[in-house]
C-alpha cells in the first residue's frame, strides 16, 4: 500500500493552478481528497473541472474562506494531513491592495496553523514562494538565503513562513515548508508570464511584456506536484524548510525567443514601461539550489522547460482562440 493510499487530505487551494495538480497527484496515489475551496456565488471550481469527471467526483468539496477560522477548522477537522496552498499570488494585484494579502495569506495561514494544531493533524505542508528572497546575494539560492519583502505579495509570504516557524518551536507543530520556484504548465492564468508570452506568440503581431532581463528558475507543474506530496509524506522533515526547482534560469526576453521557436512565428518584443515593477520591488534573478530536496525528500524535476513549454503550448491551443489575448496580461 502507498504512502498516501486512504489517507485522509485536505488541500487548500485546490482549486487552483498548482493545488488542482496536487490534487489529482493525491487521487492517483489513492488518497481520500478534501478540498476547501473560496466561496463564490456560481459555485464554480475553478481548474477541478478540468480533472476528468471520475476524478472530479472523488473530491470532497468545502466551501469557505482561509480567513475564516470557522470554516477552515471545519475543513481541516477529521484529515489526516494538510497540504496548504490557498493564497492570494498575484504580484502586480499586490501593490494595489496589501491588506488583502495580509489578511489572506498572514491571517488564512494562522487560520490554518491553529486548526492544524488544535485537531491533531499528523502533517502540514505549507507553501513558500521563491520570491521571499528577493534579489539574491549569492546563485543558487539555498534555503538558508536571507529572506527581503521586495513586494507587498513576497512581505505577505514572508509572514506567513515565520508564523509557520514559530508553531513548530512553540508547538511542536509537525509542519514543512516548501518553497517552490515558479511553476508552470497547463491550466495556469493566462496573466502568467508562461502563458501570456505563448498566447501572444501563437496570435499576437508582436509580444508585449515588462522588463526582459529579470531571471526565473520554472518547474513543470506536475514536478512541483510531486514535491508537494514528497513533503507529505517524507519522515524527519518536520520544521524544515525546501526548495523545489529546476536549477536553471532563463530571462524573460530568452522566454519569448523560445516561445517563437515553438510556435514557428516571428513577431517583434515589445518592453511596455507600464508593465514594468517599481524599480526596488523588482528581483533580478532567481536560481533554485534543489540539493536539500533531493537529499531529504528524494524529489527531482523531471520535465526540461523546452519539454514542459511545448505541452504547455499544446494545452493552450486545445482550450483557448485569440480572443484570450485581450485578458493576458504581466
Amino acid at each position: 500500500m502507498g504512502e498516501w493510499q486512504n489517507r485522509r487530505v485536505l488541500v487548500t487551494g485546490g482549486t487552483g493552478f498548482i493545488g488542482s495538480h496536487v490534487v489529482q497527484a493525491l487521487l492517483a496515489e489513492g488518497a481520500r481528497v478534501r478540498v476547501l475551496a473560496h466561496y463564490n456565488g456560481s459555485g464554480h471550481l475553478g481548474n477541478l473541472t478540468e480533472l476528468p469527471p471520475g476524478e472530479r467526483a472523488e473530491v470532497e468539496v468545502v466551501w469557505g474562506d482561509l480567513r475564516d477560522a470557522d470554516s477552515v477548522r471545519r475543513a481541516v477537522k477529521g484529515m489526516e494531513r494538510v497540504l496548504h496552498l490557498g493564497a492570494l499570488i498575484s504580484i502586480p494585484y499586490s501593490y494595489l491592495d496589501p491588506r488583502s494579502y495580509v489578511d489572506v495569506n498572514v491571517t488564512g495561514t494562522l487560520n490554518v496553523l491553529m486548526a492544524c494544531r488544535d485537531l491533531g493533524v499528523e502533517r502540514l505542508v505549507h507553501t513558500s514562494t521563491s520570491e521571499v528572497y528577493g534579489t539574491p546575494d549569492t546563485v543558487p539560492i539555498s534555503e538558508a538565503h536571507p529572506l527581503r519583502g521586495q513586494s507587498p505579495y513576497s512581505a505577505s509570504k514572508i509572514g506567513a513562513d515565520k508564523l509557520v516557524e514559530s508553531f513548530f518551536c512553540a508547538y511542536n507543530l509537525p509542519v514543512v515548508t516548501l518553497r517552490p520556484f515558479n511553476a508552470y504548465g497547463p491550466r495556469q492564468s493566462t496573466r502568467a508570464l508562461i502563458p501570456t508570452i505563448l498566447t501572444q506568440a501563437l496570435w499576437a503581431p508582436e509580444i508585449r511584456l515588462g522588463s526582459l532581463w529579470p531571471r526565473r528558475d520554472y518547474t513543470y507543474v506536475t514536478d512541483t506536484a510531486q514535491a508537494f506530496l514528497k513533503a507529505g509524506s517524507a519522515p524527519g522533515v518536520e520544521g524544515m524548510v525546501l526548495n523545489a526547482g529546476y536549477g536553471a534560469d532563463i530571462s524573460v526576453g530568452e522566454l519569448a525567443e523560445m516561445a517563437m521557436r515553438l510556435t514557428g512565428r516571428q513577431v517583434p518584443v515589445v518592453e511596455e514601461r507600464e508593465r514594468v515593477r517599481p524599480k526596488a520591488s523588482e528581483v533580478a534573478r532567481l536560481l533554485c539550489d534543489r540539493c536539500l530536496a533531493e537529499q531529504r525528500l528524494g524529489w527531482r524535476p523531471r520535465v526540461p522547460l523546452e519539454e514542459g513549454l511545448r505541452r504547455t503550448l499544446a494545452f493552450i491551443e486545445r482550450r483557448f482562440t485569440p480572443e484570450i489575448l485581450n485578458q493576458s496580461i504581466v
